[in-house]
């Protein structure tokens, strides 16, 4: 089958719709597919306003356009509700071509944390965007049941996974390799983009024992590492690294309220490492009756 993915979000950008999607892509191609991908690296883009590490890509419509005349694609998957999937959206419905969409973001909350707009407004765009869609994927039951209940349709779920030949129990210790001797344990994790919408600084204005660890990259990174000096901030990390980064920690935290999933959880379930959570979506999809952690408010 000849699949088109157009998404906002791509390499070297580094959050869980990312590390979904490449995997997606290098598993329908094992299968025999032909994938064309549509990203902004591949066009002109502006820093995007508050979160100059994420790209919008402009003047793409017509590239697009052209693209998917030649490519000839027996099914669009717009992953992203940024420029490229608008600019993509105006071209399907325009051409009558079917597509589906995902959704990946909280966009309405995430909009709502950085800027004086209200939640309502987003999820009006959200409906907007998507009502065309053949078929709406989210990442759990729970997400779906909520997308409902805000009018949209056709909305369903679409799992997750993670490599547990890459996350698994048996890595060895990292932080001493980092620095990490006289860190005191339990070594308390949180691993994901550092941004006001995740919800970190919860995390680390807990009174807690031992040593809280976070590892990712973002715009909120230098005002928490100045303000938390306590804490070691490690920066992004990736493949092994990564994952001996989970199994090496004696709690995974995820603090973030407004996330459509958590890959991080199944990342930290796949290393042996307990999880603490609020009850928000996706933890409140995958902890309960798992055994491998804890949800509370």
């Amino acid at each position: 089958m000849r699949i088109v993915l157009v998404t906002d979000a791509w390499e070297p950008q580094v959050n869980g719709v990312v590390r979904t999607l490449t995997r997606t892509v290098a598993e329908c191609r094992a299968m025999g597919h032909e994938v064309e991908v549509i990203e902004p690296s591949q066009f002109k883009t502006i820093p995007c306003p508050t979160y100059p590490e994420i790209r919008l890509a402009l003047g793409a419509e017509e590239e697009i356009r052209e693209r998917l005349r030649a490519f000839e694609p027996e099914a669009v998957h717009i992953a992203t509700e940024g420029p490229l999937g608008i600019a993509t959206r105006r071209i399907c419905v325009e051409w009558k071509l079917p597509f589906t969409t995902s959704y990946h973001t909280k966009f309405p909350e995430y909009v709502s944390a950085r800027f004086p707009i209200p939640v309502q407004v987003g999820y009006a765009y959200m409906k907007w965007f998507h009502k065309p869609s053949g078929r709406l994927m989210v990442a759990t039951p729970t997400l779906r049941d909520e997308l409902v209940e805000h009018g949209f349709k056709n909305v369903s779920p679409w799992t997750r996974g993670v490599d547990t030949e890459l996350f698994r129990p048996d890595l060895g210790p990292i932080y001493k390799e980092m620095g990490g001797d006289e860190w005191p344990r339990p070594f308390f994790l949180n691993v994901g983009r550092v941004a006001v919408e995740k919800n970190i600084e919860t995390f680390l204005g807990l009174d807690l024992p031992g040593t809280k660890i976070v590892v990712g990259d973002g715009p909120a990174r230098a005002d928490l590492e100045e303000k938390y000096p306590d804490a070691k901030f490690l920066g992004a990390k990736f493949g092994e690294e990564l994952a001996r980064c989970f199994a090496d920690a004696d709690v995974f935290v995820f603090p973030s309220w407004t996330d459509t999933f958590g890959l991080v959880i199944l990342e930290a379930m796949g290393t042996g490492t307990p999880v603490a959570a609020y009850p928000a979506h996706g933890p409140i999809d995958l902890i309960p009756g798992s055994g491998a952690g804890f949800i509370d408010d």
